[in-house]
């Protein structure tokens, strides 16, 4: 059992730290995928004789491209590497244990991609349009063949397929999910890019309005696909294992209204971008481009909050809790404690009342501090506050009944009591009842509660029961 300290940042959740710098890189990165196939064909509408104004277009969009996926976008990338090792190691442990060469590959076309990007921005105005082109399709070939790899990895967490089984790394990168969500995640970079292409065109002012619109309306091709998203987006949906799918249409009222918020944006934008930037050519100015842009970055925010918390309550589906625990280890816990293996002490500055709040406060970094504060963001003492201690006692042990998208509780009736007394200390900050002694009929409670729960989930594990518990090692 390997154990890793989960850092805390209360009052801000550590999900929500994440999820701040992972919407920026993704937004970002799919930017530059589309960047690059926009810039392609742009450069074929210039060679070609389709739109003089197109070259012109390409030697200034690609300065934006550069700044903002070769700067941002790579600054963002390592700050998710650097914040999900901070909030839960055991998931990016698993990922690169099993995709290690994956990774590798996916960084030698990131390579690639910078390599070309280079070249071009520093050359183009001294070699033929041809070379322009080659170079150009370097970069968009090696930005898509990230995508494609990192979708891999990112989809498996979802659904694993039949990695489950024998941990065949291709029946993982090829998951159920792996298809609809490249397809869709194509487009996605697809319409970012038309969207930055229009804001691009109204700064150009060597351009009358006319040839902008001109401009926009071959921008506008790149937003076309759109239409595929609603079929894309029920492929995937039906990908999912049922119960993820039951988050997002009602069964839980934050996911399904991300699901919403993307949904809608989506429409929005689509319906703009097909019926008055295609049908009807209209030319947009930067200010409706920003508008339409920002709406994006919302239905990119949405969607991946919605691929986040589907898999709960797995980091990695039917293989690893979000806490970072194994469903095979639950039921040792039960036996020798979740913190029999932990060597980290609390930071310094942590408040604790005695040796009982101690282990609490241990506890709750171990099992819930991924997802929750203490105070703050999605506190347990705020969501718990109308408990008395008897109800916090039952609940917690059968919390995987009590909150069905959240893993079982993974220790023994003196830490899951210790975990009672360390928050309702913090709430009401009584410390002889906190150190009080452990009260035996308390705990023989808590036992005969944690026996009826069992140790398994109720979501999700029903169908991969028999795989899950012969061990992840």
């Amino acid at each position: 059992m390997e154990v890793f300290p989960v850092n805390q940042y209360d009052p801000l959740m550590p999900g929500i730290l994440m999820a701040i710098v992972a919407v920026v890189h993704v937004f970002l990165a799919q930017f530059a995928v589309g960047g690059g196939m926009l810039l392609c064909y742009f450069q074929w509408l210039a060679m070609t004789g389709r739109c003089p104004n197109a070259r012109l277009f390409v030697h200034g969009y690609f300065k934006w491209l550069v700044l903002i996926s070769f700067v941002a976008g790579a600054v963002t990338g390592v700050g998710i590497w650097f914040t999900a090792i901070q909030v839960s190691a055991p998931t990016i442990g698993e990922m690169i244990r099993n995709f290690h060469w994956i990774w590798a590959t996916e960084y030698l076309f990131f390579l690639l991609e910078i390599f070309a990007g280079y070249l071009f921005y520093r050359y183009h105005r001294n070699i033929s349009d041809a070379a322009c082109l080659k170079l150009l399709g370097m970069y968009a070939f090696a930005a898509w063949m990230s995508l494609f790899l990192i979708n891999g990895i990112i989809s498996w967490q979802l659904t694993p397929g039949g990695w489950i089984d024998d941990h065949w790394i291709v029946a993982g990168f090829f998951n159920p999910t792996f298809w609809p969500s490249l397809f869709f995640r194509t487009i996605v970079a697809l319409t970012l890019a038309g969207l930055v292409a229009c804001i691009v065109v109204n700064t150009m002012t060597k351009l009358d309005q006319e040839e902008k619109r001109t401009l926009i309306n071959y921008a506008a091709h790149l937003l076309v696909p759109m239409v595929l998203m609603p079929i894309l987006g029920g492929w995937f949906m039906l990908a999912m294992p049922e119960d993820s799918r039951g988050w997002i249409t009602g069964g839980s009222p934050a996911m399904t209204l991300f699901m919403n918020i993307s949904v809608g944006a989506s429409l929005a934008i689509g319906g703009y971008a097909f019926i008055g930037m295609f049908l009807q050519k209209l030319y947009i100015n930067g200010a409706t481009a920003t508008l339409l842009l920002m709406l994006a970055f919302g239905a990119t925010a949405g969607g991946e909050f919605v691929r986040e918390g589907s898999r709960k309550p797995y980091s990695i589906r039917y293989w690893m809790y979000s806490n970072g625990i194994f469903p095979d280890e639950v039921a040792q816990m039960r036996k020798d404690g979740c913190l029999a293996n932990d060597p980290y002490p609390l930071t310094e500055g942590t408040k604790v009342a005695g040796e009982i709040t101690t282990r609490g406060a241990k506890v709750f970094r171990r099992q819930c501090a991924v997802c929750h504060t203490v105070v703050g963001i999605n506190g347990v003492t705020d969501l718990t506050k109308t408990w008395d201690e008897e109800q916090m006692r039952m609940n917690f042990a059968k919390l995987q009944h009590t909150k069905p998208f959240m893993p079982p509780f993974a220790g023994t009736p003196e830490e899951l009591e210790s975990l009672v007394r360390y928050l309702k200390w913090v709430e009401h900050g009584d410390d002889s009842a906190a150190e009080a002694p452990l009260d035996e009929e308390a705990l023989a409670n808590i036992q005969k509660w944690l026996d009826a729960a069992g140790t398994e989930p109720t979501s999700g594990l029903h169908q991969r029961s028999d795989v899950v518990m012969k061990g992840h090692r």
